[in-house]
């Protein structure tokens, strides 16, 4: 057992003996604790597995006066026990389970390790002795649901009791337009956003289960879907065009920071989004204000200087969300171009610096915000978005840095960010492999740099007893590298499927497409074996079919960029048709109807080039 056992996230300290532990029907789950009450959602958990994986009912005792061989478990919480925190120490011996820890999260995440333990295993468990604890106090993911796709109040919390499992304890929903904000109705009207019930429901779903759900609304760029209304439009940087480091952008975009209603809106949603959530943290976004300067703030940032005029703006957010009582996160990475501003910083804000390729300088902007003595978060991603299947060695590159700099530079969170740029084609499953890698290297780096991320997403993503779900999912997420070349956060696959056939032929006819082709079927070879015990299982096999799909025909308009041949071209429109309908059927599976137009009408590229 040894051999084959695999944790997600693996402990960093784990020995075994050759005894073995039988569960047994009947036994009581005692609760050693000075509030044995916090400890019921771990114990419901625990419950659950053993009667899914065994029909086993075991109850819950609180009393010292249990009879020792009625007890089948012990679940303990001793703030002496010098267990570090979030730690926990787990023993299986031949006569008894005991899980300890200086706090209730340390039990909870003991209770994870004894549950993927003996959902590997007959009722025969193996005897060992596990000491385990966090590298981050902050291990978080943020899910956006703001470029489209809104995913149901079910999706997300199918999502969290996964990553719950995995240690997680923070979650983010990055919103700009996508809470059902009473004040501002027009906003949202499309969109079906989240609402105030659905947060609070949420929020107490996440605390189950140690997690903290952090309220995150964007507060300073990534406003057009505000901008473009009216009522907002005079507080725009921007109205038109501006510039941008890959090209010029319709706007209008970021607001104004020098119109006192910029701050005035941002207050009124404050004021009705924050008391939704019990977290004391919020994240104000702030990120990728390009626009500054080239608008209505054109002459003060020529007089001060953008970076002096943006952290004027950032520091008065702060002082609003400061008076509310809540730690403010926002991105790094318009303060980390002017290093020299960083130590005005107030040393209570958390500043997110974030960067999506596995070369991004984490190590060099670390060290500029550790020197100057301000918390900071590293943040990764996924690398699904602008993919269609991911893209898997970037994405173990990307969060393996983020943790080896986090840690070296003295971090105190991680947050993993999974993103829906343009369109949001990437389906659920493909985000797994990213979520769990980046879970693994959050919480233990060196007990997990050399993880099986496939094996671990098998036994503990996509539950598969066929053992091929979490090899599939990785090579389907390394098909982006046949084509030939890599371009920056995004696959050339995912931008062969749309751009019109003239820029296609410049920029990627040398792309490999056969190759593509054959590193597909490769990758999709054994789903027929697939055994998922997942109550979706069926979507997740059908999700993953589409993306190979939607990769296939990337390499196919690939093909026809190259050797305009009518029969494939006629194919192709048959083909994209069938991809459409779909992928709106699909979306619909598992996320709302808001943003499902705009998604599909990226499609259209590829349709009207087909024509």
């Amino acid at each position: 057992m040894s051999k084959t056992l695999v944790l997600l996230p693996t402990p960093r300290s784990l020995t075994f003996s050759r005894e073995q532990h039988f569960l047994r029907d009947g036994r009581l789950i005692l609760l050693s604790s000075p509030s044995p009450q916090t400890l019921q959602p771990s114990v419901k958990r625990l419950q659950q597995c053993l009667h899914r994986q065994h029909v086993l009912y075991w109850n819950v005792v609180a009393s010292t006066a249990t009879p020792p061989s009625l007890i089948g478990a012990t679940l303990r919480v001793d703030p002496q026990a010098g267990i570090p925190s979030q730690g926990y120490k787990l023993s299986i011996a031949p006569d008894e389970i005991l899980i300890e820890a200086s706090e209730v999260a340390g039990v909870f995440y003991g209770v994870c390790t004894l549950i993927q333990i003996i959902e590997q295993c007959t009722r025969g468990l193996p005897c060992l002795q596990i000491s385990d604890w966090p590298d981050f106090p902050a291990r978080g993911v943020m899910l956006d649901i703001s470029r489209d796709k809104v995913p149901t109040l079910h999706t997300v919390r199918s999502l969290v009791e996964m990553l719950a499992g995995w240690k997680i304890n923070q979650f983010q929903l990055y919103t700009e337009h996508t809470f059902a904000y009473l004040q501002h109705p027009e906003v949202w009207a499309e969109a079906s956003p989240f609402t105030g019930q659905e947060i609070m429901e949420l929020d107490e779903f996440c605390r189950e289960r140690c997690i903290e759900l952090v309220p995150n609304q964007n507060s300073f760029g990534h406003m057009h879907r505000w901008l473009i209304h009216p009522r907002y439009a005079p507080l725009g940087e921007v109205s038109a065009g501006f510039d941008t480091p890959w090209g010029h952008m319709k706007g209008p975009f970021s607001l104004c920071p020098l119109d006192p209603g910029s701050l005035a809106l941002m207050s009124s949603l404050y004021d009705e989004l924050l008391p939704h959530f019990s977290s004391r943290m919020v994240n104000v976004g702030c990120d990728e204000t390009f626009d500054l300067g080239q608008g209505g703030s054109k002459e003060e940032v020529a007089r001060r200087g953008a970076g002096r005029v943006y952290l004027d703006f950032l520091l008065e957010i702060y002082r609003n969300i400061k008076a509310r009582g809540y730690t403010m996160q926002f991105w790094g990475d318009i303060i980390i171009q002017h290093p020299e501003l960083i130590p005005e910083l107030p040393r209570d804000l958390i500043a997110l610096e974030w960067g999506y390729e596995a070369t991004h300088p984490f190590a060099e902007h670390s060290e500029k915000f550790a020197s100057a003595g301000n918390p900071f978060y590293v943040c990764p991603g996924t690398s699904s978005w602008n993919s269609i299947a991911g893209r898997t060695d970037n994405a173990i590159g990307n969060l393996l840095n983020a943790a080896e700099n986090g840690l070296k530079y003295g971090a105190v969170g991680y947050l993993n960010t999974d993103w829906g740029d343009n369109g949001h084609w990437q389906t659920f499953p493909i985000s797994f492999l990213g979520f769990a890698a980046g879970a693994a290297y959050s919480w233990a780096l060196e007990a997990n740099r050399s993880l099986n991320i496939a094996a671990a997403l098998t036994k503990h993503a996509f539950h598969d007893q066929g053992g091929v779900m979490g090899q599939i999912a990785y090579d389907l997420g390394n098909v982006y590298r046949a084509v030939g070349f890599e371009p920056s956060n995004s696959s050339a696959l995912f931008w062969a499927l749309q751009m019109p056939f003239e820029d296609l032929r410049q920029y990627h006819a040398t792309g490999d497409w056969q190759r593509v082709l054959e590193a597909t079927d490769m990758a999709m070879r054994n789903l027929s074996e697939a055994r998922m015990e997942r109550p979706d299982s069926g979507l997740v096999k059908w999700e993953l079919e589409l993306a190979a799909r939607m990769l296939r025909f990337a390499a196919r308009r690939g093909m026809l960029a190259t050797n305009d041949d009518p029969t494939l071209r006629e194919e192709l429109g048959r083909d994209l048709q069938r991809i459409m309908d779909d992928h709106r059927r699909n979306w619909l599976a598992r996320n709302r109807p808001g943003g499902l137009p705009d998604s599909l009408a990226r499609f259209e590229n590829a349709r009207s080039a087909l024509s």
